[in-house]
């Protein structure tokens, strides 16, 4: 078959809604594409752990310590999972890690801001698993088996994140002026990270077109960001917080959000690594990598032995 034909074949499958498989035929963009959009999600969901588990020595009680422990271990086992999907694509866990490491690969922006109070745990749990949620249900859609796959559990157990997190911004405020106070200000802090959260503008959109046209993504940056307003604006003023862009409106006409657009300046310096938390968040991961070395040489050392015998 020709490359065309090839092509027309594969656009064919997945217009009817099939799922590509490892070792079927696809178009180098759809697998460079691939490979760069998994491995960035699997490097988000191990950085994100990081925000939140620097705060499971200071949880206000046993309970919440525990509930915080579970998650972050939910988080990295998020990512093993993404990592996993990757390596079905050519590149191994290894390489994908060492990228992250050196600082060549990039992940999300949203998890290069400091949680300076445990307000900012919940609003990390609600808002930005949430904002997850709102991507990822896409996600499981997608034309890629592997990667739809490791979605249904990573979206179910997301699911509980969101709970959490609710559930401690309930707490808050229930509580006193102080807790409150904390919160509107975690609020205030995460809100514009967030709104970066689905990426740039479609318009200034470099990859997205063709993950469009391939399915790898269902929904555009624009229309996620959108859904995400819907859902959770009005969830965020009945709790009495206030949202800290006093242009967001709902326009009846267009029936959409408008809101103040996100300094998308600070959003490519932090991609790029110059974000307020991007050396600590890297260092924290080089060091916990170093440290474990002598557990994956032993189990690697185990499993070459058993090969052996």
């Amino acid at each position: 078959m020709t490359e065309e034909a090839h092509l027309q074949q594969f656009e064919s499958r997945i217009n009817r809604g099939e799922k590509i498989e490892p070792g079927d035929w696809m178009p180098e963009r759809y697998h460079k594409g691939l490979i760069r959009m998994i491995s960035q999600h699997a490097h988000s969901e191990v950085i994100g752990a990081l925000p939140e588990g620097t705060w499971i020595p200071y949880a206000p009680s046993l309970k919440r310590k525990m509930v915080l422990i579970a998650k972050v271990q939910d988080e990295i086992g998020h990512g093993q999972m993404l990592y996993r999907a990757a390596e079905t694509l050519g590149p191994t866990r290894e390489e994908m890690i060492n990228q992250l490491l050196t600082g060549e690969a990039i992940y999300s922006n949203v998890f290069n801001y400091p949680a300076e109070t445990w307000a900012d745990v919940a609003i990390i749990g609600w808002l930005i698993d949430g904002a997850a949620i709102v991507n990822q249900t896409k996600l499981l859609l997608g034309s890629y088996g592997p990667y739809a796959r490791a979605m249904e559990r990573i979206c179910f157990e997301e699911g509980f994140h969101l709970k959490q997190g609710y559930d401690g911004i309930c707490q808050l405020m229930a509580g006193t002026q102080y807790q409150r106070d904390m919160t509107q200000d975690a609020l205030n802090r995460w809100w514009w990270p967030i709104m970066m959260f689905f990426g740039p503008r479609d318009k200034d959109s470099v990859h997205s077109a063709d993950l469009m046209r391939w399915k790898v993504k269902i929904k555009s940056n624009d229309d996620l960001r959108q859904e995400f307003l819907t859902k959770f604006v009005p969830k965020i003023r009945a709790f009495g917080l206030v949202i800290p862009d006093p242009e967001l409106r709902f326009d009846a006409e267009k029936k959409e959000w408008a809101f103040t657009e996100p300094d998308w300046d600070e959003f490519k310096r932090v991609i790029r690594g110059d974000g307020p938390m991007n050396k600590e968040r890297l260092g924290v991961r080089r060091l916990a990598h170093e440290e474990g070395r002598w557990v994956r040489e032993a189990l690697e050392a185990f499993v070459m032995q058993g090969r052996a015998a």
